[in-house]
């Protein structure tokens, strides 16, 4: 049963006041797809979309350039994939 209390709740995580970070989260870009998927397919539908890397935002046709994989059988093989070439370090804003 819910409360019916007027009080008003502060939200779970704060969120920060600073410049918004360009590009889409990479694990987003992944959900939008169906797994299997050919690389070449990956770059047909989400080559143009901007990833957040730890080096500034890139596209992905850029990022799959690099990687050696030609086929993703799993959401997680291409996680791994790009995150091997993009790093996982902290996202720098646009203040940094």
């Amino acid at each position: 049963m819910s409360d019916d209390t007027d009080e008003e709740t502060e939200p779970a995580v704060e969120l920060g006041e600073g410049e918004r970070v360009e590009g889409a989260p990479l694990a987003r870009i992944a959900s939008r797809l169906t797994w299997p998927q050919e690389a070449s397919r990956v770059r047909e539908k989400e080559g143009d979309a901007t990833i957040r890397t730890p080096d500034g935002p890139r596209t992905v046709a850029t990022v799959l350039d690099a990687v050696d994989e030609t086929y993703f059988d799993t959401r997680q093989t291409f996680l791994s994939a790009v995150r091997s070439e993009i790093g996982t370090a902290p996202i720098p804003t646009a203040e940094e």
